[in-house]
């Protein structure tokens, strides 16, 4: 079989690259032919039409892309392969459902004359014309083959919202690297850990004044909990209108009298991300849902650090954010409501009572993180395109 992949790929440094980039790997140690005729695009809608129009695409017999995360390129490569070639399978793997992309390249005229003005004018532009790019997204997914959730929850949000036939949809969680266990470490001190792209609407902030919170009712836990805030810090990320991240994280673990009890692991390379993972005995993702998102729906996605987790078989305390409340529901974690630091603190002392819950934790997402394997995970999206050919012609 031979397939393009349509998806941001390494050294793109985000989520969804990482995920492309392993998923082209276990097709190919499966024999799959995988081209990436867009490679290097970028995020540029208008490049990504173009490159369509000028590509061979002589002998595919599938395409499949990777979309969310903010990106609009592959969504418009996918409806300018849908308008060239009608009867070409075409797949996606949906990061951020219950949308496909959430907005449009531009704003529609008159409302365009207000993108460049001061906010909130802007935003109200973005939802005023939203209708039209919910069409749009519901026209490109009910003209493709199959679609991909990672979770369940994702799946039925995605079809309910675009309108979508039961046999379009597949559920296929999140691979990761097959990575040896590793016992835990003694369970004094105990370690906690930050792990993903570090910047604004992750709920880093509700993580160290829980923490704060934590030690305030209980100050002889000070020396007997760390935490690590351990990944990318991507300057176009951590970086913004009102100045560094990096710093305001660091003046308020400063003002919060944490900095004794912090560490930083920034910019991994992808070598150590296991070996620091399992330095640790629980990740925290205490993630928020995006305020302006819900104007436009609900984000029922998932996270990698969550997969990162199972896979070095380390459990998780999570925020009921997104999709993770399915992704712990296997007795590898707990969830407590996004925004409340009160029920955090909650989980994290009960944590520190009960340490053993860090052992059984860490057992069940081991189990978990052997089903998950990217070579499983490649077979399934094997059966899957295999599937998704039947009865089709390829575009030679």
């Amino acid at each position: 079989m031979h397939i393009a992949l349509i998806a941001p790929l390494p050294p793109e440094q985000n989520g969804i690259a990482d995920y492309a980039g392993h998923l082209k790997t276990a097709l190919e140690n499966l024999g799959v032919r995988v081209s990436t005729p867009l490679a290097g695009l970028g995020n540029d809608p208008q490049r990504a039409r173009e490159l369509v129009a000028q590509a061979s695409w002589e002998g595919i017999d599938l395409v499949h892309a990777e979309i969310g995360g903010g990106r609009l390129a592959e969504f418009h490569a996918l409806k300018a392969l849908r308008e060239r070639f009608p009867r070409l399978p075409l797949t996606a793997t949906l990061h951020d459902p219950e949308r496909l992309v959430w907005r449009r390249e531009r704003l529609p005229w008159p409302l365009s004359l207000v993108a460049r003005l001061p906010s909130p004018l802007p935003q109200m532009a973005t939802v005023l014309a939203d209708p039209l790019c919910l069409y749009e997204e519901r026209q490109l997914a009910r003209s493709l083959t199959r679609l991909v959730t990672l979770t369940h929850l994702g799946g039925h949000c995605l079809r309910q919202r675009m309108g979508l036939r039961n046999e379009q949809m597949a559920v296929i969680p999140h691979g990761n690297l097959a990575i040896a266990t590793k016992p835990l470490p003694a369970l004094e001190p105990l370690r906690l850990l930050y792990f993903g792209f570090i910047y604004r609407g992750k709920g880093i902030e509700d993580l160290l004044d829980a923490l704060a919170l934590t030690f305030t009712r209980q100050p002889g836990l000070r020396t007997r909990v760390r935490l690590t805030l351990a990944g990318g810090s991507e300057p176009e990320m951590a970086f913004g209108p009102s100045g560094s991240y990096l710093d305001q994280l660091r003046q308020l673990i400063q003002n919060l009298g944490l900095q004794d009890s912090i560490d930083w692991q920034l910019d991994l390379p992808a070598a150590d991300i296991p070996t620091v993972i399992q330095a640790h005995h629980v990740m925290v993702l205490p993630y928020r849902e995006s305020s302006k998102l819900k104007l436009l729906g609900s984000l029922r996605g998932t996270s990698g650090a969550l997969s990162w987790a199972v896979a070095c078989g380390r459990g998780a305390i999570t925020s009921d954010a997104r999709s993770f409340a399915e992704e712990v529901a296997h007795g590898n974690g707990v969830i407590f409501p996004q925004g409340n630091v009160t029920a955090l603190a909650a989980e994290l002392s009960r944590l520190c009572a009960t340490p053993e819950l860090a052992i059984s934790w860490a057992g069940q997402a081991s189990v978990v993180g052997q089903q998950r394997v990217w070579s499983h995970t490649a077979e399934r999206f094997l059966q899957l395109f295999q599937a998704a050919c039947g009865g089709h012609e390829d575009v030679a």
